[in-house]
């Protein structure tokens, strides 16, 4: 837990010694509109032994103005503990009476609305509906469930390589806003947790073409 902690304080630390760039200028007609890209998670979290998130993510976006940016991301991962226990500042995140009896498998596309505000400060709005599918501890299948997820975020936009490719490390509060009811075992356990989780990090890389 503490590694992750030390490892996410670094990236920040060292972002933070880049020579920064300011957003695309309104006047500025050249640069490239549309961009791929995924989370630096999606390779740091799936390294996790204990619960491995099987996490998927590919996002791709398009810059309507400078400073108006639109993106989606197909998205899937799988999770054993609720969603409202903060996996990095809370002691409750893998103890064993916390856990789901089984795992949570959810495959989802979020869509996003940034918007810059100074230089390469942004904040963002993504909603994401997701699919639930409930396993238990045997593997089998119990039901299926819909739930929408949402992301508040600010973060930094940090152009790479003469902007070919780009960083954007960010902080998020995230909100179940909507599920349907969990089954029997899966309710009781998340129901103890708060729907907003605060703060997450962000570690967004991309190319932009």
């Amino acid at each position: 837990m503490q590694k992750r902690i030390f490892f996410v304080g670094l990236v920040f630390m060292l972002t933070g010694t880049l020579p920064l760039k300011a957003q695309y200028a309104k006047s500025d007609s050249t640069y490239k509109r549309w961009f791929v890209g995924t989370s630096l998670f999606v390779l740091l979290g799936n390294l996790d032994t204990e619960n491995p998130p099987n996490f998927a993510q590919f996002n791709i976006g398009y810059r309507i103005t400078g400073k108006d940016v639109i993106a989606f991301a197909p998205k899937t991962w799988r999770y054993a503990w609720p969603n409202g226990i903060h996996p990095f500042l809370n002691k409750a995140y893998k103890k064993p009476e916390e856990k789901f009896p089984g795992y949570v498998r959810e495959v989802g596309i979020t869509a996003s609305y940034t918007r810059f505000v100074w230089k390469g400060l942004y904040t963002q709005l993504d909603v994401m509906p997701t699919w639930q599918i409930f396993v238990n501890d045997n593997g089998g299948k119990i039901d299926n469930g819909f739930q929408l997820f949402n992301s508040y975020r600010v973060g930094y936009h940090i152009k790479l390589f003469r902007d070919k490719f780009f960083f954007q490390p960010s902080l998020c509060m995230t909100h179940r806003a909507y599920h349907t009811e969990l089954p029997d075992g899966f309710k009781q356990l998340d129901d103890k947790w708060s729907r907003f989780v605060f703060p997450e990090p962000g570690l967004n890389v991309g190319f932009n073409f």
